[in-house]
């Protein structure tokens, strides 16, 4: 499923408003727990007292706002604008909002807090994430401290200042990084075959892959193989398509990582990015999350120390298949009462003891399937209805669950009962690896 990347692709060229700044009030640090899902860390802020779940990405230059899932919010100073980024069209409309006050518990605050609102109602991420998602925030979350992001405890500290990191600091790898159009920017060695080359990426916490590559920038670039035409995201503009392959090698410093998954867009949905200079692609989530993350904006600094997720495999979505939660129902689930038989109460009687309880639970379809891929071979189509996945209730699973398991093991069999307009059908299909790196 590539909902992980919807959000790679929201790069903004806008004017910053140098005061939009979140500060700490009355402590030198302040710990804030987050959401891990596919690759994506999800962060709480209050905005204008309306509770609102965020999307941290410093592929974003500014605060935008999407969704509200039917929570009211007072905004001022409103004035029209137009978005444009990643996708095959043209820009899109919305409306730009000053002087809000956005809190992060009791100790992070912004009060000259500017927000970008996306009119598009069909841009909205939650239903392929799995929780009601409203905004993303990126650069002015992290310019003015440094920000800790420990993957393992799933929880990020603001400091005050870098002095109160020199102890901790001594442990990582430094890196030098650039700020450029408010978002950062470091040098990597891309291994495509059997030759380094030093590539200057974007490091884009918005993005849940490994490594995006940009091919028209990259000099005589040939694709490895096998590779896979496949639906990368969705950006302003529209989709985004693209290759898949994997690459030998790629470097951080002293650190390696062999055969990464790399997707590689189309020249078609790159055409309306304002690109920095020599930049040829991007590193994601699915390479931070293995180190514990230290961003200093202010000293163009970014700091990595290996956690126990280093050496986790790369894994790929080998289905076939998009998953998507549309939304909520009442089911009725029948539990057993616990109570002790005796003479007076008949078999009868007694076998019947249950008791019906109602409870809201997700509904899953399929929001696409790559052509040729293990599932289409079997014959599910966009828009099935899934109500069960190896014999257990989609209804009591997650996105998050049912997206891992498609990515598992090759050759693990999947047994599928959807509903398709007012029939149940049941598909069987393995799991296979289409881009298994090939010397």
């Amino acid at each position: 499923m590539k909902f992980k990347l919807l959000l790679l692709v929201l790069i903004l060229s806008i004017f910053i408003n140098a005061q939009n700044s979140f500060e700490l009030i009355n402590t030198k640090k302040a710990v804030i727990p987050f959401k891990f899902i596919n690759n994506l860390i999800f962060i709480p802020i209050n905005v204008n007292g309306a509770e609102l779940t965020f999307l941290l990405d410093t592929g974003v230059s500014e605060t935008i706002l999407f969704s509200l899932e039917n929570k009211e919010i007072k905004l001022s100073n409103v004035e029209k604008m137009k978005f444009s980024g990643l996708g095959g069209s043209v820009s899109i409309d919305g409306l730009k909002s000053e002087r809000n006050t956005g809190k992060i518990g009791e100790e992070i605050i912004n009060t000259s807090m500017s927000i970008y609102i996306i009119l598009d109602e069909e841009f909205n991420i939650s239903s392929h994430v799995g929780i009601p998602v409203n905004g993303v925030i990126g650069y002015h979350f992290f310019k003015d401290h440094p920000v800790y992001i420990d993957y393992s405890s799933k929880k990020i500290t603001i400091y005050e200042n870098a002095d109160l990191l020199k102890k901790k600091t001594k442990r990582f790898e430094e890196f030098a990084i650039t700020i450029e159009k408010d978002k950062p920017y470091l040098q990597a060695d891309v291994e495509m075959t059997n030759e380094k080359k030093d590539s200057k990426l974007m490091i884009d916490l918005g993005n849940s892959d490994a490594i995006w590559l940009f091919p028209t920038l990259i000099k005589n670039f040939v694709y490895n193989r096998p590779n896979i035409d496949d639906f990368l995201g969705r950006g302003f503009n529209g989709d985004i398509y693209g290759k898949r392959s994997r690459i030998h090698n790629f470097y951080l410093g002293n650190f390696k990582f062999e055969k990464p998954l790399t997707a590689m867009p189309d020249e078609f949905s790159i055409q309306h990015v304002n690109l920095v200079e020599n930049r040829k692609g991007s590193v994601g989530n699915e390479i931070m999350r293995r180190f514990t993350v230290i961003f200093d904006y202010t000293n163009q600094k970014l700091y990595l120390r290996k956690n126990r997720f280093f050496d986790d495999p790369f894994h790929f979505n080998m289905s076939g298949l998009d998953f998507r939660q549309d939304g909520l129902e009442w089911q009725e689930d029948r539990v057993k009462i616990e109570t002790q038989k005796s003479a007076m109460v008949s078999a009868e009687v007694y076998k019947d003891a249950f008791q019906y309880k109602f409870s809201l639970k997700p509904i899953f379809s399929i929001s696409g399937v790559r052509k040729d891929s293990p599932a289409y071979e079997a014959g599910l189509k966009k828009d099935d209805k899934v109500l069960s996945i190896n014999g257990e209730k989609t209804s009591d699973m997650t996105l998050e669950k049912i997206v891992e398991l498609m990515k598992s093991n090759e050759g693990r069999n999947i047994t599928m009962v959807i509903r398709r307009k007012n029939e149940e059908l049941t598909f069987r299909f393995a799991l296979e690896d289409p881009i298994p790196y090939q010397e």
